[in-house]
Formats: C-alpha cells, structure tokens, sequence
C-alpha cells in the first residue's frame, strides 16, 4: 500500500451517469447518441450487411443538439453506443442582462441566472423582441452530458 494521501475533486453531482449504454442496432432516427464526446440527435442511420467477418455496422449522421456540427460514426451494431440523458425543462423568463445572460424562474420559485442567450439567431431575437415588448416568456432548456441551452421559445400572454 502507498502512503500518499487521494486527493478527490468534490462534483456537485450524485455520481449519475451523464451517458447510458444502448445497443447501436437499437438505436434509431431522430434517437440520440453520443458521437466524439458530443450529445447529438440522429437524423440518418443505415446498417450494412453483415460481412466476411460477422459484424453488420451502423452508419449514424447526427447533428450536435448544442452547436449543431453534423457528425459521423460508424459502429458495429451489436455493440454499445453511450447514449446521453437528454432533459428538457420549460422556465418562465424574468430578466435579460446587458452581457447577454438570462434570469429564469424555476418551479420551486427560485432564480437560475447562469444560462447565456442562445446563439441562434432567429431564436435570439423572438426572445428580446418578445421581452421588450413585454410579453410573459417560456423558454425550454435542454440539458446533456453537463452542458446546457436555451432551445425554444413559448410566449404565454402578455403580463398582467
């Protein structure tokens, strides 16, 4: 035995897993995957035909579900694709900060502050056009493998 001392990082998490397995041949179109690291959404899958060697193989096209990058992976279908836990979650928008940070109210009331506005362009300006204007906001969140962003948009009336 060593007699050095571990030193453990402390994560704000349970230890759950940000991924979990899923067989490739299981996996289908508009599923996700988890391709060089990245959460994606599959928006093309095609097998081969088993070859000279056994393994028939799955071609994935996807589509990082952040920035969007088309990514590809060929994988044999009888083995594991880490598929990420992807989470979507509706919060009412209170405040936009002039250096492009959002203020959203969640469900037990209390304030999330550490979302940036999204990059897509179209979606950026419903939501500041929509807030300045005053309306009472939703936007849906997606979450994956520790990262976070603004998704969609709900307008749910003008405020009272």
């Amino acid at each position: 035995m060593s007699d050095e001392e571990h030193h453990f990082d402390s994560v704000a998490d349970a230890g759950a897993s940000k991924t979990y397995p899923q067989q490739a041949g299981t996996i289908r179109k508009n599923g996700y995957i988890v391709i060089k690291g990245r959460p994606c959404k599959v928006v093309e899958v095609s097998t081969s035909k088993t070859g000279k060697h056994g393994h028939a193989k799955c071609h994935f096209v996807a589509i990082d579900i952040f920035n969007g990058k088309k990514l590809e992976d060929i994988v044999p279908s009888s083995h594991n694709c880490d598929v990420p836990h992807v989470n979507r979650t509706d919060y009412q928008l209170i405040d936009i900060s002039e250096d492009g940070f959002v203020s959203l109210l969640t469900d037990n009331g209390s304030t999330k502050d550490d979302l940036k506005l999204p990059t897509d362009d179209s979606l950026l300006t419903q939501i500041k056009d929509g807030f300045a204007e005053g309306k009472d906001l939703v936007v849906s969140v997606m979450s994956a493998m520790g990262e976070e962003q603004i998704c969609a948009l709900k307008d749910i009336g003008p405020k009272n």
